[in-house]
């Protein structure tokens, strides 16, 4: 059985399980779909996708089989990008250091502020009047 390398990827409320397999390069997103079919062509999520396997010079080594649920598009394609990063280090220790330069290893920490009780938002506050 050929190795499997297994990594998770998050952003916002995005979570993306991946796996790679050493293959031809093809992208299959929740078991059905490629890059274009789930994400669509627009705002070029593929290649935000594959960036990680153009910096480490891995494009078209490996099979990438990954679920991505919660958040939105966007955050879904970073959550996989962060995942795909997290499982070629486990391919190649030594990728570490181009991935971390180029920051793909780092976990986006910006979340959606919480609604607080009381008023309009998180920030924003119901109208004030004086009289």
């Amino acid at each position: 059985m050929s190795e499997s390398y297994y990594a998770t990827g998050k952003r916002k409320t995005a979570i993306a399980r991946v796996w790679l397999k050493p293959g031809n390069g093809k992208i299959v997103v929740n078991r059905t779909f490629d890059i274009i079919g789930y994400f669509g062509g627009g705002d070029d999520f593929s290649q935000k996708i594959e960036k990680p396997l153009v910096v480490t010079d891995t494009t078209g080594k490996f099979d990438i089989m990954a679920t991505v649920k919660g958040g939105g598009k966007s955050a879904q394609a970073e959550a996989l990008r962060h995942g795909i990063s997290r499982a070629l280090l486990g391919v190649d220790p030594e990728n570490r250091i181009s991935l971390k330069k180029a920051g793909f290893l780092t976990r986006d920490p910006r979340m959606k502020e919480r609604k607080k009780y009381g008023q309009k938002g998180a920030r924003a506050r119901f109208q004030f009047s004086k009289r």
